[in-house]
């Protein structure tokens, strides 16, 4: 079986999105709009709470799976290319982080 990287499931749903394929969930999304997207991101994020709090392994990985395609799809849709998210992850090694350091959520 072929593994396939999240860079090139990226450059897939950005492929959907620049030449639409009719049936195609990812286009169906797109079509949605960036509210149906968000919904599913929370959605599926909680998904992946829920089946951590679980027994069953495959059902994280299955939860997990769903929660990082959508994430592509949310970052397609707002034209966050996936390598400024490995950028921002490359920034972050061997930096140490404070909770008081952190921005307060005040928008909900």
């Amino acid at each position: 079986m072929a593994q396939q990287t999240l860079d090139e499931l990226y450059a897939i749903i950005k492929g959907r999105k620049e030449q639409p394929k009719e049936g195609s969930y990812t286009n169906y999304l797109f079509d949605k709009g960036l509210d149906k997207i968000l919904k599913k991101v929370g959605e599926e994020a909680t998904e992946v709470v829920i089946a951590a709090k679980n027994e069953d392994p495959q059902e994280l990985v299955y939860e997990t799976a769903d929660v990082l395609y959508h994430l592509l799809v949310l970052l397609v849709e707002k034209n966050i290319p996936y390598e400024a998210i490995l950028e921002e992850l490359a920034s972050r090694e061997g930096v140490v982080s404070k909770t008081e350091e952190r921005k307060t959520i005040t928008d909900l």
